[in-house]
């Protein structure tokens, strides 16, 4: 019997007051190896539903919308054994489905879920949970319209927090009230993409009750899922999307969604009201300075549907004001941690032991450990003590007009142009040494040495046009044949025919899900960060500002994150175009773009790989045991 440290004999002891032994009959919560034990029934767990009041009408029907909640708990579960609760929230239950497999709620004939999607019910209800399945404003059999993030997205999923914790009321199918008293009311929030989206914008609002969060490739900005600086992605996506997942009659919420189309700001790309609603680190229905959650943050640094700034933006304004927090950084593309090759089985004993840590207090050492695993390679992980890696140093590459990329600025005068039309990636990047009209481009010689891209590379141009405006794109890629992730096909994983399984089964409801592996591919380049921005909005993305007709301006953004390496003896470049095809709907200004090259660069945040013991003496300046200095060339960088 392993001995108990006193903050489990007081989880032991308070279990003990609050549960009279006429009141439960049955198992017990129980905790060893700091893991609570699966010693409740999966099959006997209740299964039930009631509809939560929101304070929110989002179909204009002149009755506020309720929510349906699926429950599933442990039989033991009331007044005299209560437990807390996970939340899958999600607009998806009954069209995509979720996960890898695309499960979908199936009920039984008293309308109750008997399949719950995921392994959330199976693995945590044995161990003393209770999971609920919410299905979002708008979607499948909750009430009113989805409002793609906005108030009536946040404010149902946060009336659910409320019930839990006695502040909001429910009821159950034949009208009767319905009082969560079953629960402690500790919740978190669990989800991937749209779901994980819910989970940081119910958090932003500070509700009590709300104890951990974990969003995985969610967003925090939905500006930053449809915008990168006034470039727009993709025009009415928003009404698109809550058509998509709206289950009633198409002409039921029309209204909301010709609303969203005359509100979203398509004919400027500028940031709004309707997207300050809709932004969770600093927006009008709440933001990070509000979060009393613990967050634990999945994403991936190749997801090109919820790009990677929406959690390196969240993480930073987390991080600001010291949240706690955990992270995993991943190399596939829109890909839940369940799925991230080798670590299926590590991915639901870290949250079982994060759950255990926030919802029943155990004190089980996760957050002593380093707060930060990140893919470096297919299926090739580290952990390290934060994300970025906390010793990365900016290194300032500068184009020179021989299509060289080096550390010394360019010649004062030196120039180079292309002209603003759409183009796709792969047209950027090809044939980098022959000219093209369309774009520049840079190259350095070849490294002597691996360099670790980890964080957030910023653009720094100094440009004249001959339009008012110009869209750009910043390209920084690796040059030099390698097997990477191919995070293209198929995000960037196979599923297998073999399947494991996590939790108890029922013969409705099975734990045991396909297993997956890393897609590579081998090919002679990899865009590694991406960049966009309309020149107007260089100073301002509520306040277009056109940049006068041939006077130079400086135009500096961030691209998106990344977390690569760059091999020894391939080459970086850089790539300027104008509007980008490939992840932009616009059709490109056709302006012609002339960049002054001597006040021009990218700063990259680049980490050593290498020991510094392997470094060659002929090759560097070393500068104390923190610090080298290569020699200041166009294969050369000045780093740590």
């Amino acid at each position: 019997m392993p001995q108990l440290r006193p903050a489990l004999i007081a989880v032991a002891l308070t279990l003990a007051i609050a549960t009279p032994a006429q009141a439960t009959a049955g198992p017990a919560l129980t905790i060893e190896n700091g893991r609570t034990q699966p010693v409740f029934s999966y099959a006997d767990a209740i299964r039930e539903h009631v509809y939560v009041e929101s304070t929110v009408d989002s179909d204009l029907d002149g009755k506020l919308d309720k929510v349906r909640v699926d429950i599933i708990r442990p039989k033991e579960s009331g007044p005299g054994l209560k437990v807390p609760v996970i939340i899958d929230e999600s607009p998806y239950y009954d069209n995509s489905g979720r996960g890898n497999e695309g499960e979908r709620k199936v009920y039984d004939a008293a309308g109750n879920v008997a399949k719950f999607p995921l392994f959330y019910d199976n693995y945590f209800v044995p161990r003393g949970y209770a999971v609920l399945n919410v299905d979002m404003l708008g979607t499948t059999r909750s009430e009113g319209c989805p409002d793609i993030g906005g108030k009536a997205d946040v404010l149902g999923g946060k009336a659910v927090i409320d019930w839990l914790n006695g502040r909001a009321k429910a009821y159950k199918a034949d009208g009767a009230p319905a009082v969560a008293d079953w629960t402690t009311g500790n919740a978190a929030m669990i989800g991937k993409s749209y779901d994980g989206t819910l989970a940081n914008a119910v958090a932003a609002t500070g509700v009590e009750g709300l104890k951990t969060i974990v969003p995985i490739s969610a967003i925090s900005s939905w500006y930053k899922y449809q915008r990168s600086n006034g470039v727009i992605y993709n025009y009415d996506y928003a009404s698109w999307l809550a058509n998509y997942v709206d289950t009633d009659p198409e002409a039921k919420c029309k209204p909301v969604r010709d609303k969203m189309d005359a509100e979203d700001g398509d004919d400027t790309g500028n940031y709004n009201p309707f997207w300050a609603e809709r932004d969770y680190i600093k927006g009008l229905l709440g933001d990070a300075s509000k979060v009393k959650a613990s967050v634990f943050v999945i994403h991936t640094v190749n997801d090109l549907n919820v790009k990677p700034d929406n959690f390196s933006a969240w993480w930073k304004a987390l991080a600001d004001r010291d949240v706690p927090r955990k992270i995993w950084v991943g190399q596939t593309q829109h890909v839940d941690p369940f799925d991230f090759e080798g670590r299926r089985g590590l991915w639901v004993d870290t949250l079982h032991r994060w759950f255990d840590r926030w919802l029943h207090g155990v004190d089980n050492g996760i957050m002593r450990e380093p707060r930060a695993d990140v893919e470096v390679g297919p299926a090739k992980w580290i952990t390290q003590r934060d994300w970025p890696a906390p010793f990365a140093m900016k290194a300032t590459l500068r184009p020179a007009p021989d299509g060289s990329l080096g550390l010394k600025p360019a010649a004062k005068d030196s120039t180079a142009s292309f002209t603003d039309v759409a183009m796709s990636e792969t047209a950027m990047v090809a044939d980098v040494g022959t000219p093209n009209p369309g774009r520049v481009a840079f190259t350095t010689g070849a490294l002597p040495l691996d360099l670790r891209l980890s964080g957030t590379p910023t653009a720094d141009l100094r440009v004249k046009l001959d339009k008012p405006t110009s869209n750009l794109t910043a390209l920084l890629v690796d040059f030099g044949e390698d097997t990477r992730v191919d995070w293209r096909r198929g995000q960037g994983i196979t599923t297998l025919t073999e399947e494991d399984c996590h939790g108890e089964s029922t013969a409705a409801d099975d734990a045991c899900y396909k297993k997956v592996v890393t897609n590579v591919a081998t090919r002679p380049l990899e865009i590694v960060a991406r960049g966009w921005i309309d020149v107007q909005n260089r100073s301002s993305l509520s306040q277009a500002a056109p940049l006068p007709v041939g006077t130079y301006g400086t135009v500096k953004w961030l691209t998106l994150p990344q977390d690569y390496i760059f091999k020894k003896g391939h080459r970086i470049g850089l790539v300027i175009a104008g509007t980008d095809s490939t992840y932009s709907g616009e059709t490109g200004t056709g302006a012609g773009v002339t960049v002054d090259l001597a006040q021009s660069s990218v700063v990259v945040p680049f980490a050593l790989t290498t020991p510094l013991a392997d470094v060659p003496r002929d090759k560097a300046r070393f500068h104390g045991p923190d610090r080298i200095e290569l020699p200041e060339s166009e294969s050369a960088f000045q780093f740590f």
